[in-house]
C-alpha cells in the first residue's frame, strides 16, 4: 500500500531541536564545509542515526518548493503528433518540461530525451513513466537520471 505524503508548514520555533540540527547538518554537507556525515553531525551535536532517521523528511520550506528532476530517453515511432501527445501526458500530471532533444528519425524511429521537473507536492515519477510507456507508438523508455 502506497503511503500518502502530506506536508505541513511549521514554525521552526516549535520543532524539536533535532530537526533543526538535521537541516544544519545537510547544509554543511551540501556547502562542502564538511566531507562526511560524521563531521556534520559532530559539528551540530546530533547522532548519525538521528541524521539518517530524519534527513529525507526534514527540510526548509524553499527546498520543497521544487520537485524532482528526471531525465528519460524514449524510442518512439515517427508519427505525426506522437511527441506532442507524450508532452501533453507529462503536463497532465503536473510535470514541467525543462528540455527536449530529438534525433532525426532513422528507419521511422526517433530517439527523444526529455528532462522534466515533477510536481513538488506528490511523488508522480512512476505515474509519469507508466502513462508514457502505455502510449501507442512508444517503443522503449529508460530513466537516465533522477535528482
Amino acid at each position: 500500500m502506497k503511503r500518502e505524503t502530506v506536508f505541513f508548514i511549521v514554525d521552526k520555533n516549535v520543532l524539536p531541536e533535532v530537526f533543526i540540527k538535521v537541516v544544519e547538518a545537510k547544509r554543511l554537507l551540501e556547502s562542502g564545509k564538511v566531507q562526511t556525515v560524521q563531521e556534520a553531525t559532530d559539528l551540530v551535536g546530533i547522532s548519525r542515526s538521528s541524521f539518517y532517521k530524519y534527513k529525507d523528511s526534514v527540510f526548509p520550506f524553499y527546498e520543497n518548493s521544487r520537485g524532482r528532476t528526471i531525465t528519460i530517453s524514449i524510442q518512439l515511432e515517427d508519427r505525426t503528433g506522437l511527441l506532442s501527445h507524450i508532452l501533453n501526458v507529462i503536463a497532465s500530471v503536473g510535470a514541467n518540461i525543462l528540455t527536449i532533444n530529438q534525433t532525426i528519425p532513422v528507419n521511422r524511429i526517433a530517439n527523444v530525451t526529455i528532462t522534466m521537473e515533477t510536481n513538488p507536492t506528490k511523488d508522480d515519477i512512476k505515474e509519469i513513466i507508466d502513462k508514457v510507456e502505455s502510449i501507442d507508438g512508444v517503443l522503449n523508455l529508460k530513466i537516465l537520471a533522477r535528482e
